[in-house]
């Protein structure tokens, strides 16, 4: 499986509460790390039995748990990278003016 929080390769592939990445020590039965979760859906969650999880990054027992075998956000998949710009990471410029290079590369 791939950890939701840092993205990379895990030896786990049904992981149980209390189970952590290696990497970044995230818990990995959560929310966010199953096939189910959906920002937006009913409870963020398209199981429609599960029960309510109050924070979808903490580990938790919902028993309709199956882990996703892809990460939903993948690193660097912002709106710079997307359209092939520099972030303005290596050019020094702060996050505010790459930010607005880019929006002004959207309507240019």
């Amino acid at each position: 499986m791939i950890c939701w929080k840092c993205h990379k390769e895990i030896n786990i592939e049904k992981p149980v509460r209390g189970d952590e990445c290696p990497f970044c020590h995230a818990d990995l039965h959560v929310c966010k790390a199953c096939e189910f979760y959906e920002s937006g859906a009913h409870n963020d969650c398209r199981e429609s039995s599960a029960e309510f999880v109050g924070d979808k990054e903490r580990g938790n027992f919902c028993d309709y748990f199956r882990a996703r075998k892809d990460c939903p956000v993948k690193p660097g998949n912002d709106s710079s990278v997307m359209l092939g710009l520099d972030p303005g990471i290596s050019s020094g410029k702060s996050k505010a003016d790459a930010a607005k290079d880019a929006f002004n590369a959207l309507f240019n």
